[in-house]
């Protein structure tokens, strides 16, 4: 299967072009690594750039900045067909994120310095959100970064960073102003480069999604000009943060769907090769309704998901409705995973077979980008209106 389909509302001749190019890139140069980037916890720089040079990553950005003058339907693309093949160590996600933010609310000057080098994989992005003391409560950080001369100065430790022991650039969420709440949230672009007083901490052990380098960041007197807030004034970053959310969230369904089609594919590969009591796991009616069943459900989520992707390039996706694909998508991905590991027997708890890995690597999807328990709250919230 593929995300792009004869309904897809979104769908131009370029972007079936574009599936098939990247199936082919991520065949010739991803699939080959992936033991190795899980070994070592952390995607080589050299595939960032041979990604950046094949064009997979500047799809939505205008040409002006390096880009291909695209849509989000090619990040989208980028970001199934990678589920698709089974990788979760790649950062692409939140590379596509950081993009966005500068696309929306960066300076030219800004733009001009970022985005080409973010496009080409020169430099690596992350968003620093999440602290010790918080997750999904963005009020109630406690960075913060104080104006001394024409710098910040920023103070504050953040957490589970996904690209955070490889990332050039942080799209930073802090307080400039701890008396005023959500108002007093504001973006700050780190350039970590030589950068005296950040810090990264070791690389977190985690169950799943061991090859993405994942990791705390540390900020002890930080001194970064004022010229990398992002937007043109303070106090901004809640309504940015919740103007972009959607798209983190709806990639997050778009990389669950991606997996969810690939451990359909190889579970049919073993139950039609599996022998038990003389005849095919496949013709046992159990096997046979179980897929039936992920089928359906995959069905549903790919038709969803396309709806959102033609709704997030119309600029249309609300929060609500990204807050369901994102818990539908993540939900369902976890609950076919779980079935077509049980089809696999013992076997599907060996990792030398894919859907072990699938199994480990899903499971975060109901947890970041705002667990799910969030996301049935922020949907609840738009129905008591």
């Amino acid at each position: 299967m593929s995300l792009v389909t004869e309904t897809s509302t979104w769908k131009t001749e370029e972007h079936g072009l574009f599936a098939q190019s990247v199936q082919h890139f991520y065949k010739e140069h991803l699939i080959p690594k992936m033991e190795h980037f899980v070994s070592n916890g952390i995607v080589d720089r050299d595939f960032w750039k041979a990604a950046g040079d094949f064009g997979i990553m500047g799809g939505s950005v205008s040409e002006e900045y390096g880009g291909s003058g695209g849509s989000f339907g090619f990040d989208s693309i980028a970001l199934y067909e990678q589920g698709r093949c089974g990788d979760s160590a790649w950062g692409y996600g939140i590379q596509s994120i950081v993009i966005h933010y500068l696309v929306n609310y960066g300076s030219f000057d800004q733009k001009s310095r970022w985005l080409p080098k973010l496009v080409s994989g020169e430099i690596i992005g992350a968003l620093a959100m999440s602290e010790p003391g918080c997750g999904s409560d963005v009020q109630s950080i406690q960075t913060t970064a104080e104006k001394k001369g024409n710098h910040y100065c920023i103070n504050g430790t953040k957490s589970f960073i996904t690209n955070g022991l490889s990332a050039d650039l942080v799209v930073l969420t802090t307080k400039t102003d701890k008396s005023l709440g959500a108002k007093g949230v504001s973006l700050i672009l780190i350039d970590t480069r030589n950068l005296e007083g950040f810090e990264r901490g070791k690389p977190l052990n985690k169950l799943g999604q061991r090859g993405n380098d994942t990791a705390q960041l540390f900020f002890n007197d930080v001194m970064v000009p004022q010229t990398h807030l992002l937007g043109e004034e303070e106090g901004q970053g809640f309504y940015q943060l919740m103007r972009q959310l959607p798209w983190e969230r709806l990639l997050i369904a778009i990389g669950a769907l991606g997996m969810i089609d690939l451990a359909i594919d190889e579970t049919l590969n073993y139950v039609k090769d599996r022998k038990v009591f003389g005849q095919r796991l496949m013709d046992l009616q159990n096997t046979r309704f179980k897929l039936a069943e992920a089928k359906t459900k995959a069905e549903l989520l790919r038709t969803f998901i396309n709806d959102c992707i033609l709704q997030v390039e119309q600029n249309q996706l609300k929060v609500s409705t990204a807050s369901m694909v994102k818990y539908w998508g993540s939900q369902t991905a976890n609950e076919i995973i779980n079935e077509c590991l049980q089809l696999h027997g013992g076997y599907g708890y060996i990792t030398d077979y894919p859907i072990a890995r699938l199994y480990t690597d899903a499971r975060v999807q109901m947890i970041y980008g705002g667990s799910n328990e969030i996301m049935k709250e922020l949907i609840a919230r738009s129905l008591d209106k």
